[in-house]
């Protein structure tokens, strides 16, 4: 609509275009009876001129002696002044000129066109954009001695428009005729525009429409086509923490996740695009409306997603629970096999063995970090790791106190997902290694939370690394089509990076004989 202009705008146009026709058509229309009425009524005036000049006795003597030509002008002159004539001349036999109002046709040939004057018949006709009337001059010998030619200039445009009153009414008929034929044109033009809703119909579907964008619990946003917003509803504004001026601002401009911006572009493609802003899931689906732009849908998936990562927590869980079952079920057999063949010391040494490693896995976490669910994640995931036959250890360095129950969850979150993420990574079997400590690196676990500014969290592991194109693009993206189709890998990056922003840290990853994820979460979080 914005390149057609508003229907306002339209209207007037139409309107304008109606009146400029009207009035041109009445404007011709009276040109055209000026004519004919100037013809009929000078074209008689003319030749009544004419006639009387030609039946003056004087004139005649005076053109029949060639010494006398000098007095034809008064006749002529005063026959125009009284008549009111353009011109009167009088010609010789030859058609040259005696006398005339302009001086330079004086002795040149008149041009008479299809007159028959010179033939002895009076002629009426147009000449040069007038009306002319000719009339042949009789010798007493009954001999054409001359010829008056009588002329008035046709009027203007505006002279014929102002000089037929007489027409008013038939031209009044006409201009209504021409107006009513608009005006009807001009109606069904706007009822096809508006789709033959009335006013108050029109009214009231813009209001069921805004009641309906505000009352839906889905944010929508509409776009022109070059993405500027022309409408959004409540909870999208809520979703996007739009500003109160958004509406009529770019995408471009606003300040918004370049992820957000790619899905509200359409450059990102695909049903269920999601995207993190604010501590929130958002799944959106980009709708292309032609060449009108496009409405996006927003829809919070914040509590499906927590419910989710609640049920995968549990699914580690029960992985750990089933890795550790199935770990214990191999030591019961080993253990079984060993007293049938009455390998007792062999089997004291075998359960030693066990108490030992399970120990020293325990007692290294234990005394490096403090914090229960820290703890027992690592614990955990160490099982996990056993079974795909994948070693995980603790860096030298990992040193972490009890923590706020805030902070513990992120930890938690953070740890839990790049883990899992570098397990994914390691086809074949390698190596993880994760450091946990307090900015100050304290040696003693037992120091409190209150003592240090933010917990650092290393994972690095022996895997193939990431690409250095795609450093950045892992976070910032959380995943892509590829990553979609493979059911959402790569969200776990972006929710990590989600949580380190919220906390005003950040996070990062390098290659160094694998990949190297850094991440930093500040003790207190920014207001």
């Amino acid at each position: 609509m914005g390149s057609r202009g508003s229907l306002a705008r339209q209207l007037l146009v139409w309107q304008l275009v109606v009146v400029v026709a009207l009035l041109g058509t009445v404007g011709v229309l009276s040109v055209v009876q000026a004519g004919n009425n100037f013809r009929s009524t000078e074209g008689s005036k003319m030749l009544s001129v004419a006639e009387n000049v030609a039946a003056t006795e004087g004139m005649r003597v005076s053109l029949a002696d060639p010494l006398r030509h000098y007095a034809l002008a008064p006749f002529a002159e005063s026959a125009r002044s009284l008549a009111g004539a353009s011109y009167v001349i009088i010609t010789d036999p030859d058609r040259k000129v005696l006398t005339s109002p302009d001086p330079s046709q004086v002795g040149e040939p008149l041009d008479v066109g299809d007159s028959t004057a010179l033939r002895g018949r009076s002629w009426v006709g147009q000449l040069d954009g007038g009306t002319v009337a000719h009339v042949p001059v009789i010798g007493d010998d009954g001999t054409v001695i001359g010829l008056v030619a009588a002329g008035q200039q046709a009027p203007g445009f505006w002279e014929g428009v102002l000089d037929s009153p007489d027409n008013a009414l038939r031209l009044l008929g006409v201009a209504l005729v021409i107006g009513v034929t608009g005006s009807l044109l001009l109606a069904r033009r706007v009822k096809n525009q508006t789709l033959g809703l009335e006013p108050h119909e029109i009214t009231a579907l813009v209001e069921y429409r805004e009641a309906l964008l505000h009352g839906i619990k889905e944010g929508v946003v509409a776009l022109d086509p070059q993405h500027r917003i022309t409408l959004v509803n409540d909870h999208a504004r809520e979703l996007l923490a739009l500003p109160p001026d958004a509406v009529g601002r770019s995408v471009a401009d606003l300040d918004l996740d370049e992820r957000l911006r790619d899905v509200l572009t359409g450059r990102a493609t695909g049903v269920d695009q999601l995207a993190l802003t604010g501590g929130r899931v958002l799944t959106l689906n980009y709708m292309p409306l032609d060449v009108h732009g496009a409405v996006v849908t927003l829809r919070d998936r914040t509590e499906l997603m927590t419910l989710r990562d609640e049920l995968d927590a549990n699914r580690h869980a029960t992985d750990t629970l089933r890795a550790q079952a199935h770990e214990f079920s191999n030591r019961l057999h080993t253990i079984a096999g060993l007293v049938e063949l009455g390998e007792y010391d062999e089997v004291r040494g075998f359960i030693s063995r066990i108490n030992t490693a399970q120990g020293a896995w325990r007692a290294e976490v234990g005394s490096k970090i403090a914090d229960p669910a820290v703890a027992a994640l690592l614990i955990a995931k160490s099982s996990l790791a056993a079974e795909r036959g994948i070693g995980l250890r603790m860096a030298p360095d990992s040193s972490l106190g009890v923590v706020d129950e805030a902070l513990s969850t992120d930890l938690v979150t953070v740890i839990g997902n790049l883990v899992d993420n570098a397990l994914d990574a390691l086809s074949e079997r390698g190596w993880i290694e994760v450091s946990v400590r307090s900015s100050d690196s304290a040696p003693d676990p037992d120091v409190d939370s209150e003592d240090f500014e933010d917990v650092l969290v290393v994972v690095r592991d022996s895997g193939p690394g990431v690409a250095a194109e795609l450093a950045d693009e892992v976070f910032r993206h959380g995943f892509t089509t590829k990553a979609a189709e493979q059911g959402q890998r790569g969200l776990g990056l972006a929710l990590i990076r989600q949580t380190c922003l919220r906390r005003g840290g950040f996070v990062q990853v390098h290659n160094e004989n694998g990949a190297v994820f850094t991440a930093r979460l500040p003790v207190e979080v920014p207001v």
